[in-house]
């Protein structure tokens, strides 16, 4: 039978959305992209297969599956595997199928600890366990960004196996352009944050005639155009300084 285990405020902790869809394909052997494509119910239905042999027949599990009657099949099939190792938890079926991000997130959130608390460690091959059947991802219920091609019927042919490993480094590119990203926008905020202060000590001290808070006041202040050009100065500002040194020269 089944560990159950139950997710609170206070004791649930939870992955990043893409480290748990990296973990599920890991696990798995599949190519999903986003959270919400977990809604065709069949990662679920193999993990349980992984956890407790005999517990679900993969052989009717809809792994391309694409349309929520298929969705549906497949949550089924896991409610029954659920009734036989007495698991506590109440699949939340007309949520997930609909493929909303946030729900599909909670639940594979609480199948994680739940697969956590259960899996013995024994060795475990999907593909072999699959009986050969494709596991494409199901379509994006959101705005299509990958254009997967077409799955070859042969399921051992040289073509599906390049197909494949095309799709896992596109999802390997994209997951490192978004760490990137991520790392490009805490950097940005921090010095945008420095820049703050400075502003704010430069305003504080604005009224003493110190003239490199002047200076400071214009480097942070100056207009796109004249960024990267030292020596081009405001009109007013350059007449200024020509007639200074005149007026020392004289």
């Amino acid at each position: 039978m089944a560990v159950n285990v139950y997710s609170t405020s206070i004791t649930q902790e939870t992955m990043s959305r893409h480290d748990i869809i990296a973990w599920v394909n890991d696990i798995l052997a599949l190519n999903y992209t986003k959270v919400e494509q977990l809604c065709s119910g069949a990662a679920y239905c193999q993990f349980m297969d992984m956890l407790f042999p005999g517990c679900i027949s993969l052989k009717k599990v809809k792994f391309q599956a694409k349309l929520e009657h298929e969705y549906i099949h497949n949550f089924k099939l896991l409610q029954a595997s659920f009734k036989r190792m007495n698991v506590d938890k109440v699949i939340p079926v007309e949520k997930l199928v609909k493929g909303r991000f946030q729900d599909n997130l909670d639940f594979i959130q609480w199948f994680k600890k739940f697969f956590d608390a259960n899996y013995d460690g024994k060795e475990y091959d999907p593909v072999e366990a699959r009986q050969g059947q494709d596991a494409l991802p199901p379509p994006d219920p959101g705005e299509q960004i990958f254009n997967l091609p077409k799955k070859s019927h042969h399921a051992n042919s040289p073509t599906r196996a390049s197909q494949l490993m095309h799709r896992v480094l596109v999802y390997m590119q994209v997951h490192s352009l978004k760490l990137a990203l991520e790392g490009v926008e805490k950097e940005r905020d921090f010095y945008f944050g420095k820049l703050r202060e400075i502003e704010l000590l430069c305003q504080e001290h604005g009224g003493e005639n110190n003239d490199l808070v002047h200076r400071l006041m214009e480097v942070l202040y100056a207009s796109e155009e004249h960024q990267g050009f030292p020596g081009v100065l405001p009109q007013k500002e350059a007449c200024v300084r020509k007639q200074q040194t005149f007026q020392l020269g004289g």
